[in-house]
Formats: C-alpha cells, structure tokens, sequence
C-alpha cells in the first residue's frame, strides 16, 4: 500500500536557522516521536529506529537512512528511508522531501512531501487509518521542531542551557483521532 503525504508548517524562526537543524539528520530524528539514529554509517547512511502503537498494535521498525540530496541554496533536502518490523511482520520505506520556505527574517515554512509504502501487518491499517495516524505524529515533529529552533539562539547566549525536552507521541490522543477519523469515514459513505 502507497500513502502520498504533503504537508506545510509554519515555523517561528529564520529560513538559515530552520535549515541549519534540517541539514541534522540526528537532530531531525530526535524531533519525530518514537524515532532515533542508532548508527552513523557514513556522511549520507544511517541507521535507526521508529516505534509506534496504534491502539492494541504496537509496530518497532529498524531500518537504514540515505540522504540522496542535499540543496543549500534552495534549503531542500531529501531523504529515503526503508526498514523492517522487529517481528518481521512488515516492512516500510519512505521517499521524503522536505524544504525551508522563507516567508520573512523572523519565519519560514516548513514543507514535506513524502511517499510511504507499507506491507504486512503495518498496511492492514488501511488507507483511511493511516492519514490520521501521520497527522497526529507529523504535528508533533513539527512541534518538537519549532521548540528546538526555539531553543537554538538560547543555547548560543547560555553555553550550559539544554536542549528542550522532546514531547513523546501520545498513543491516547492518536488513538482517539484515528478513531474519529474511522467514524467520519464510516458516515461519510452513507
């Protein structure tokens, strides 16, 4: 199963500031709930892994990273992802370009454009399960992003500040929302 994302945030700080983190494919990861880098294979491979539980389903993914491009004049970088359940019952890739859109000296757009494949147990979702699912954890990267670039001219003025705490996904409210969304799609059809 094929999944088109396109998604757009708004961020609180400068286009070079939001590109500096974009270019941080650790710090990228950090950002995104249930994610990390294990492995810095070379300068464009890692290695990492994603958790996720939807409802009673809980999926871990280990899989590798490359950065296939990486434009700083037109702040885009562009990333292919590919990995396995632990379980070995689904497998996942991601296809993703993401570029910082300068809107003034103190803001930018964030911009995402992604291709997911699914199979297995990861794809038995469904389509309609799926959309709301990448909303709730989309919006919390963008959040965990914004508080990072927050963060940045902090930590420049305080040498001991520390990074911001990095919100976890909430599997109580990504629940509810795919089941909001179950409904609609239910009702919708009739």
């Amino acid at each position: 199963m094929k999944v088109q994302l396109s998604r757009n945030f708004a961020l609180p700080a400068s286009a070079d500031l939001a590109w500096t983190v974009l270019q941080d494919v650790a710090t990228v990861a950090s950002c995104m709930p249930g994610a990390k880098i294990t492995e810095r294979v070379d300068e464009t491979h890692y290695k990492g892994t994603v958790a996720v539980k939807v409802g009673p389903a809980s999926l871990s993914f280990r899989g590798d990273i490359e950065v296939r491009g990486m434009d700083a004049a037109a702040r885009t970088l562009r990333l292919f992802a590919n990995g396995t359940d632990t379980t070995g019952s689904s497998a996942a890739s991601m296809d993703l370009t993401a570029r910082v859109e300068a809107l003034d000296a103190k803001s930018c757009n964030l911009v995402g454009e992604s291709e997911v494949s699914m199979s297995g147990k990861a794809a038995a979702f469904g389509s309609r399960m799926i959309g709301p699912v990448a909303d709730q954890v989309l919006n919390q990267f963008a959040a965990n992003f914004a508080a990072r670039l927050l963060a940045l001219p902090a930590q420049a003025q305080e040498i001991a500040a520390t990074a911001p705490e990095v919100k976890p996904l909430n599997a109580l409210s990504l629940t509810w929302a795919v089941i909001k969304g179950w409904f609609r799609s239910l009702f919708a059809k009739q």
